[in-house]
């Protein structure tokens, strides 16, 4: 599934956070990482949780990980998402990133499959001409 175009909102893109839709355009999910304490963080920010620096660098990471949580949309909350509901949001914990997790959609699957503990993979859906969003979907056997 898709959602409509220009139907969600798209993503701010500050300073801070233009590294990663960067990377998504180039179908790459990258998290940041303090170079002070090793400690990941997303969504990414100008300072580390852990130890406060301001120094980071930015992790290339599979995009594997196993649904934390779930919803599945049943109602439409923005005008012209009729057509996308039902929807699913998950909560992804990345396999290879300790206590990262990722908030975006299940697609390629019945809301119905949805279920914690799902494994799944990163996919990439253009939004429009610049924008890239990270999704994700059910992973092969």
């Amino acid at each position: 599934m898709t959602f409509p175009p220009g139907v969600m909102p798209l993503p701010a893109i500050t300073d801070d956070t233009r590294p990663f839709w960067e990377a998504c355009r180039r179908r790459v999910l990258v998290v940041q990482r303090c170079t002070a304490c090793g400690a990941f963080r997303h969504p990414p920010s100008p300072v580390c949780w852990r130890c406060r620096a301001f120094a980071y660098a930015w992790i290339e990471v599979s995009g594997r990980g196993t649904v934390f949580s779930h919803a599945v949309v049943h109602r439409a909350f923005l005008p012209g998402l009729e057509a996308a509901v039902p929807y699913v949001v998950v909560v992804v914990a990345l396999d290879d990133v300790p206590g990262v997790r990722v908030v975006s959609n299940l697609v390629g699957c019945a809301p119905e499959a949805a279920r914690v503990g799902l494994p799944v993979d990163v996919c990439f859906e253009d939004v429009d001409d610049e924008v890239t969003v990270p999704r994700f979907r059910v992973r092969a056997a």
